[in-house]
């Protein structure tokens, strides 16, 4: 492309500080350095993750930088020693990276790759420790790695996954985050069995993911618990089977579903990000076998309680990121699992919008009738 090797100037949604409207930028993309990739970006859907780190609440927040990280685009050019993609592949930018050669990657035990983590974490690229983006020579910080909130982005090669291409970027964005967290939190995490008791508290995206991820590994009863009665009419398209609103009980919501699931359910599932919920969460588990994995990420400082009895009891508790999903491995695997119909994505976008809509996509993100919302980001 013509653009190979120059610097890049296009439309963006800076944050400039906490919790202030994001405002539509002209900024500046240099070209990527080695090992690097830039990304032309086509969609991006809004998570609940960037409006965390948007509102102040999330200690490794910098500002001002681009937010964003669910999306889908096409590659522009590639830095030096770049080679499992090349311009005009059709990617996914993943914030978990994949490098395949870490102690982390090469233990088989879990997806938390950290070769580029410390940089990523200050909002800075791996290679120099600097920005990719500026505007009039003022850096703007990255954003997990990916800054999707902009026309183009630079990643690390390591955290970009090649799909196939007639895989359409306007839908299979959501598998960057929201959709295959919760399924991977089933599948690879908890690994559901066939006939199994699931709970879900909150169904959002990553909630109804889980949901639909149980149902598709045999679950016998699927429980959606949420303080929106509304969303069971949802919920009912993605697998849940009962719906339970803790503010029609006077009992703990733990106590209310132990006693109709004769001693509690073999699988909950936390994706709120709720520490009391988290409690809940655990302690609805049956005793001796039952396992609750978070998945929602709480604010900064908290921290979580329960009785030691309930793991002496042979209760589990455990974390996923990203659904435990391997990013560059298995994000490839998920759309071809999405091209053959096997997991929704469509079902879960509820709104489509510009870039230059975005702080009316967020609004609308924080109500009660959205699940997510995808911009198109080169109109």
């Amino acid at each position: 492309m013509a653009t190979q090797g120059q610097v890049i100037t296009c439309k963006a949604a800076v944050a400039w500080e906490p919790n202030k409207p994001l405002v539509i930028e002209e900024v500046q993309v240099a070209p990527p350095e080695a090992g690097e990739v830039r990304v032309q970006i086509l969609f991006a859907a809004l998570c609940h993750t960037d409006a965390y780190t948007w509102s102040g609440k999330d200690p490794e927040g910098l500002f001002p930088c681009i937010l964003g990280h669910e999306a889908a685009g096409i590659v522009e050019s590639v830095g030096e020693g770049v080679t499992d993609v090349q311009p005009g592949d059709h990617v996914i930018p993943c914030y978990q990276a994949e490098c395949k050669e870490c102690k982390i990657c090469k233990s088989g035990k879990t997806n938390l790759c950290g070769k580029v983590r410390l940089a990523t974490g200050a909002g800075v690229m791996f290679s120099d420790r600097k920005c990719r983006f500026s505007i009039n020579g003022k850096p703007l910080y990255h954003f997990m790695g990916t800054s999707t909130f902009s026309q183009y982005t630079v990643v690390h090669d390591v955290s970009v996954a090649k799909i196939d291409p007639k895989a359409p970027l306007e839908k299979v964005c959501l598998l960057g985050c929201g959709v295959s967290t919760g399924l991977g939190a089933v599948w690879n995490t908890a690994k559901v069995e066939p006939g199994s008791i699931v709970a879900v508290f909150g169904l959002g995206t990553v909630g109804l993911a889980v949901a639909e991820g149980a149902k598709a590994a045999g679950a016998s009863r699927v429980i959606g618990i949420d303080i929106d009665s509304k969303k069971y009419d949802i919920a009912k398209n993605f697998g849940v089977t009962e719906f339970i609103n803790p503010k029609d009980h006077e009992k703990p919501i733990q106590q209310i579903i132990v006693d109709m699931t004769d001693g509690g359910v073999d699988y909950s599932f936390e994706c709120i990000g709720n520490v009391s919920i988290m409690r809940a969460a655990l302690e609805c588990c049956h005793k001796g076998w039952g396992t609750s994995v978070i998945v929602g990420v709480a604010a900064s400082g908290q921290e979580i309680s329960t009785r030691p009895f309930q793991l002496v009891t042979g209760r589990v508790w455990k974390g996923t990121a990203f659904g435990g999903f391997k990013s560059r491995s298995q994000v490839p695997w998920l759309v071809d699992k999405y091209m053959n119909k096997e997991i929704k994505v469509d079902e879960y976008i509820t709104h489509n919008l510009t870039l230059v809509e975005i702080n009316k996509a967020f609004d609308l993100l924080h109500g009660g009738d959205c699940l997510r919302v995808v911009l198109n980001m080169q109109v």
